[in-house]
């Protein structure tokens, strides 16, 4: 019951301090399995995209979020556990550990997925080089339809090093959904998934 209260209380805070406008210019918001792939600025980047997603895509749309970061006090850890739903990986490499297995996981279970390819926050306008995962996800799960996303002035509501946000408008862009092409190498992939976000700055 408190998740939920508090669940509704940010979401009305992120719409008052940021406008959370959705536009959806490639594809309607649809009940479909679903990863949502987007540029990365800023740690609010998580709660903006969910917030933007309509109450029935957001019941089943969890969102990667760094283990490390996310578990560093009990606040942050209960906000992502029992608010947000998200799913935790390792930002460090272990060699019996597949940093893809929780989200593997959570595509078997039937969950949607938000993901952020470059892997860490950008410092420039431009998108950072994309990492493999998401490669790796399409080859596992080609039903699962990946939509690119453009997250429009996040980092001025909550700079790096900064935890009190102020103001501002924000937006976050749907575009149309690209497939992994039979044959296709990785990085031609990642590139092309990387464009298609950048494509919709602009949009």
């Amino acid at each position: 019951m408190l998740a939920t209260l508090v669940r509704y209380f940010l979401l009305g805070v992120v719409r008052v301090l940021t406008g959370s406008q959705a536009r959806w210019l490639g594809c309607p918001p649809k009940a479909e399995q679903r990863i949502y792939f987007a540029n990365h600025q800023s740690h609010a980047d998580l709660v903006l995209l969910w917030a933007a997603l309509p109450h029935e895509l957001r019941s089943v749309t969890r969102a990667i979020a760094a283990r490390d970061y996310w578990t560093k006090t009990p606040l942050k850890q209960w906000l992502t556990t029992r608010v947000f739903h998200v799913i935790y990986v390792s930002r460090e490499r272990s060699a019996d550990e597949d940093p893809l297995e929780p989200l593997i996981e959570a595509l078997e279970n039937g969950d949607s997925i938000i993901l952020f390819p470059e892997g860490t926050r950008g410092h420039t306008g431009d998108p950072q080089p994309f990492k493999a995962g998401l490669y790796n996800l399409a080859q596992r799960f080609p039903k699962v339809v990946l939509v690119p996303a453009w997250i429009n002035n996040v980092q001025h509501v909550l700079p790096k090093g900064e935890v009190v946000p102020v103001p501002v408008l924000c937006s976050v862009t749907f575009g149309a959904p690209i497939a992994l092409q039979a044959g296709e190498a990785h990085r031609s992939f990642l590139e092309r998934a990387r464009a298609a976000v950048l494509a919709l700055r602009d949009a």
